[in-house]
């Protein structure tokens, strides 16, 4: 007696040769709009830079989808991500980032944010950098009650550097000392 509905072997291939593309082609497309997704939330990932035949030193900034001002940069040479935030007295660090780039807590202080009066420790960051702008002995706060992986790039630093606002860029720029 023979089998009516014989398997032929290359049916059983091309049907899984059908889910590896399936699969391959959803992990191109998870990657493609993760990227893309990621510079949605920061344009600013490697911002662009300039500088002059005087020394001056400007880095261009894209507002992102949110209006807000991010950028990737540095801390004492580890990789970070700013949020510029005029409002913000000092460099606002989440306690795990602080643990990472390895700053110490000094003395506490309160702090009155939007969220309320919260405990902070004062620090001071050796060397903090966006794209060729370099600065050094900024005082910063580690804040216990702050998640995630963005850092406050708040009026201790800012300071330190003239910014400009046109449209939906803001340029930074650091004049050497004379």
């Amino acid at each position: 007696m023979s089998n009516p509905n014989p398997k032929s072997p290359g049916k059983n291939i091309g049907q899984g040769m059908l889910i590896l593309c399936f699969a391959l082609g959803l992990l191109t497309l998870t990657a493609f709009f993760d990227d893309w997704l990621g510079n949605q939330s920061n344009p600013n990932q490697r911002p662009d830079f300039y500088e002059d035949a005087l020394g001056n030193r400007e880095v261009v900034l894209e507002r992102n989808r949110q209006g807000h001002y991010v950028s990737g940069g540095s801390i004492n040479g580890v990789a970070v991500n700013f949020l510029l935030d005029t409002g913000a007295t000092d460099v606002a660090i989440p306690q795990e980032i602080a643990r990472a780039i390895n700053l110490k807590p000094g003395r506490s202080n309160q702090a009155n944010t939007a969220n309320g009066i919260i405990t902070v420790y004062a620090t001071e960051i050796d060397i903090l950098k966006i794209g060729n702008i370099s600065l050094h002995g900024i005082q910063a706060s580690i804040t216990p009650s702050m998640f995630g992986d963005t850092i406050l790039l708040g009026m201790s630093a800012l300071k330190e550097v003239q910014f400009t606002q046109r449209g939906s860029t803001l340029t930074l720029r650091q004049v050497p000392e004379s």
